[in-house]
């Protein structure tokens, strides 16, 4: 868990570290058990806890220090002392997906990511696109072995969670204006026939062997790519389905899907309600880091039948099947047998008639 910049250390220099690092974080029980206290129901364990300071340690205290300079004990317990450590705690905790934690993040930090995004980038789609991205970023929507790639996963606690929030969406509002710079208008488009200009960083296919042979052996895989994802997607729930078309098909954002389950006449809407009685007393506001935990329930849904489809049915082997995860990665709802219409008289007749008996999806 040291950090890269850490820079080696003898033998007797590392025991000296040990020794003061086990001095100096003699009270982190006592600052854990402050910070389990103030928030009660995030299940973030000790061990936790003391790794991601003990980290944030070496980072600072280690990793850029002089060569050969060991942190004293009382540097230590001053470095500890200067944590935001209840902010800590909550990120740790959304960082392993803990819905309470998410409930409390959004009651603390929701109207100021959506206030500053609107500062940044001015208000409508591009203050909302903004907004989405740093949910998405937080939430994280990608595991590396069995770790969620959290971006919470950076914030060590040195400086106040606000303060690392205005910089994640300050890159977010970055990161859109430089995809809107990279956009070619419509217009241009159309004059410029099949050529497309250097200074815009388009550059003319390039033919190799190399290419033609990787084109080719996806291209036999393609079609038992769809049909395995066909099959899996047959499985979902109507309401699962419309989730995956809402965010993949239709391409509306986070905060557009909750406010279709917001709508009191919304087919889904009852679905999607929580079960806690505090859920069930104001279920009004949904947010978009609840709508990522459907998403990805589905995606797990999805991914597992997918894999199994291939495995069991089509016998592909492992290597096979990673191939097969890029194509249905790249192409999602491209060549795909849904259709949204026909979904949402489904899910629309199911809740006409009272039937609709999926679980809730939180």
């Amino acid at each position: 868990m040291t950090d890269n910049r850490t820079p080696p250390v003898s033998t007797s220099s590392q025991s000296e570290y040990l020794a003061n690092l086990r001095t100096g974080t003699a009270d982190l029980d006592a600052i854990y058990a402050r910070c389990a206290e103030a928030y009660q129901d995030f299940d973030l364990s000790r061990e936790d806890f003391r790794e991601a300071v003990i980290g944030a340690v070496e980072k600072y205290l280690l990793g850029f220090a002089n060569e050969g300079a060991i942190p004293t004990v009382e540097e230590i317990r001053k470095f500890i002392s200067d944590l935001q450590v209840l902010d800590l705690y909550l990120t740790l905790a959304c960082g392993r997906g803990n819905e309470q934690a998410w409930c409390q993040f959004d009651r603390q930090y929701r109207s100021f990511i959506e206030r500053l995004a609107h500062q940044l980038v001015g208000r409508g789609l591009d203050a909302n696109e903004v907004i989405d991205s740093v949910y998405v970023e937080l939430y994280g929507t990608k595991t590396v072995d069995g770790v969620r790639q959290s971006k919470f996963r950076t914030y060590t606690g040195r400086g106040t969670l606000r303060g690392w929030l205005r910089t994640v969406i300050s890159h977010a509002a970055v990161d859109l204006y430089r995809g809107r710079q990279n956009e070619i208008p419509l217009e241009e488009w159309s004059k410029s026939g099949d050529k497309m200009t250097e200074s815009r960083g388009w550059r003319t296919a390039q033919g190799s062997e190399k290419s033609m042979l990787e084109n080719v052996m996806r291209e036999r895989y393609r079609s038992v790519t769809i049909a395995a994802l066909d099959q899996s997607l047959a499985t979902l729930d109507v309401h699962e389905t419309l989730l995956l078309l809402y965010y993949h098909v239709e391409g509306l954002k986070l905060r557009e899907i909750a406010r279709i389950v917001e709508t009191p006449t919304s087919s889904i809407r009852r679905w999607f309600q929580r079960r806690s009685k505090r859920q069930r007393n104001n279920p009004t506001r949904v947010h978009e880091s609840t709508v990522m935990r459907w998403l990805e329930k589905v995606y797990k849904k999805v991914s597992d039948r997918f894999q199994s489809e291939l495995k069991n049915k089509h016998g592909l082997n492992p290597a096979q099947i990673d191939v097969c995860l890029d194509i249905a990665t790249e192409d999602f709802g491209q060549g795909v047998d849904l259709n949204l219409e026909e979904v949402q008289s489904k899910s629309f007749a199911k809740g006409k008639a009272g039937n609709c008996q999926a679980e809730g999806a939180s």
